[in-house]
């Protein structure tokens, strides 16, 4: 090929034209995946999570479907001081800021109060160890309930009208009363202090002192 023809070719407007339009092709595809993955993405715009929390959740679903949010009730749980079915705790937390479509999980207070095992404590433990365990468990206590025993020591558990027993399962709202010594002892069952030199000197052993001939041996 002549130098002259390959400068006429290279020069050709046809050429030119192609790379023009292969290059204006390229950074419209490029700008095209740009865009289309920040609208896919919804890129610099997001939802600020509103607060839910104490919120009843037949009024915090609308609330959320409003912003472009969905919900999802993960779990139950149980708070006496709040109303049945309010919202307890949330994820993302409030003030988050999602994109839109995020689904938020909600944990729900259940409209009864949760059963649990009463603990090994009856004969087991002082009132002092019963009365922190069972508060710790979320029981409210009653004044405690005596009888003749050893002083602050669990005998029993009384709740509803009624004696516990150890694993039974029961309200945390029923309110236990602890039934505890009062220090006091049947006396019949105290046994006597041997240790004691007068004991048992009130018991005389009634007998009759004799003389008894002395026989002397007789030799025949």
């Amino acid at each position: 090929m002549k130098f002259k023809t390959f400068l006429s070719k290279f020069f050709s407007i046809y050429l030119w034209g192609n790379i023009l339009a292969m290059i204006i092709l390229g950074a419209a595809l490029c700008l095209g995946v740009k865009y289309g993955l920040d609208v896919y993405t919804r890129h610099g715009k997001s939802i600020r999570v509103p607060d839910l929390h104490g919120m009843d959740y037949a009024r915090a679903k609308p609330l959320l479907e409003q912003c472009g949010l969905g919900i999802i009730v993960g779990d139950s749980g149980y708070n006496k001081r709040m109303a049945a079915g309010c919202v307890l705790m949330q994820t993302p937390g409030a003030g988050a800021n999602v994109k839109a479509g995020r689904l938020i999980y909600v944990t729900v207070n259940s409209h009864t109060s949760p059963t649990v095992a009463i603990p090994d404590i009856i004969d087991n433990s002082s009132l002092r160890e019963a009365e922190a365990k069972l508060k710790a468990m979320g029981f409210r206590l009653l004044n405690p309930q005596f009888i003749t025993g050893e002083k602050d020591w669990v005998y029993g558990i009384s709740g509803d009208g009624r004696r516990l027993m150890a694993g039974e399962k029961v309200s945390v709202d029923m309110p236990l009363a602890l039934v505890i010594g009062n220090g006091q002892f049947d006396t019949l069952n105290v046994d006597m202090d041997f240790s004691d030199p007068d004991a048992g000197m009130g018991d005389v052993d009634e007998f009759e002192e004799i003389d008894v001939p002395v026989i002397d041996d007789v030799t025949e």
